[in-house]
């Protein structure tokens, strides 16, 4: 196995389907109709993000049990849905049948370049990957793939685990310090590696059949592949949760991403094809 975050072995990235086929009723059944991160964080910035207008194409890459795919056929789009694990595609359309006029699911590798070429040059009014970038063994191919079949004047809205903050070589910390007679609890992020991260498997869900890989991308590496692409950065949220006013649930873990108000788990930006 290679130690670099690019170009890796076909045989990695079967590994990690076969990993996610092996996940997927698990990851379903937890995620349902969405989890906090999911509800909170990832659809509101990027909807906002999106900007959708009703009637406009939309490609899903990594669309999981198709939870946001349903939630944009709700706001009026059609929809395109694409993962490459199969036992996904098929929890998520036992899960979509109302949408069925609205959502399309089909099966596609994010990491092969003519496998999203083929959907249609100029076929897409916009495109959404939603907390799989990092799941990705290789990323070049997909921002080349997206640059081609969005329209001009397009946009590219990507959700992940915030690379600064939220990576394999960070450790989320709780101190509680006495301050003028008081107790003060502080939340803080120890992060041990950024610029050289390696893949390596990790756990999303607690109680997951298997681990999984991350592929963890500096934000220059992030960036610099959609920008050779051709593609123009032109939004950015980096959403915290604020428990307990956002309805966001901290469960039984003391260290739970809930409690840390200041420092975001998720980026999420979007990526404009020039006109």
């Amino acid at each position: 196995m290679t130690t670099n975050n690019s170009a890796q072995p076909p045989d990695l990235n079967e590994e990690v389907r076969e990993i996610w086929d092996r996940n997927a009723a698990f990851w379903d059944e937890k995620m349902g109709e969405g989890n906090d991160f999911q509800r909170i964080l990832v659809a509101p910035a990027c909807e906002r993000l999106l900007n959708l207008q009703p009637g406009e194409r939309v490609l899903e890459i990594a669309c999981g049990n198709g939870v946001f795919a349903r939630h944009l056929a709700r706001l009026g789009a059609q929809v395109l849905a694409t993962d490459f694990s199969a036992s996904l595609l098929e929890l998520a359309r036992a899960r979509s049948v109302e949408y069925a006029e609205r959502i399309e699911y089909q099966s596609l590798d994010a990491t092969n370049e003519e496998q999203i070429v083929a959907l249609g040059k100029g076929r897409f009014d916009a495109a959404v990957c939603n907390m799989a970038i990092m799941d990705m063994a290789e990323i070049e191919p997909l921002m080349r793939g997206i640059r081609q079949v969005v329209k001009p004047g397009g946009r590219f809205i990507l959700s992940l685990c915030h690379p600064c903050f939220n990576n394999t070589g960070s450790i989320l910390s709780v101190e509680d310090a006495t301050v003028n007679g008081e107790i003060v609890t502080t939340y803080a992020v120890k992060t041990t590696t950024y610029l050289h991260n390696v893949p390596t498997k990790g756990v999303a869900m607690i109680g997951q059949p298997v681990s999984q890989y991350y592929f963890d991308r500096p934000l220059h590496v992030l960036f610099n592949a959609c920008f050779r692409s051709g593609m123009v950065l032109d939004g950015l949220e980096e959403p915290a949760f604020n428990h307990p006013h956002d309805g966001s649930k901290a469960g039984s873990l003391v260290v739970s991403w809930t409690y840390y108000k200041e420092i975001p788990p998720v980026l999420v930006a979007r990526l404009r094809i020039p006109a």
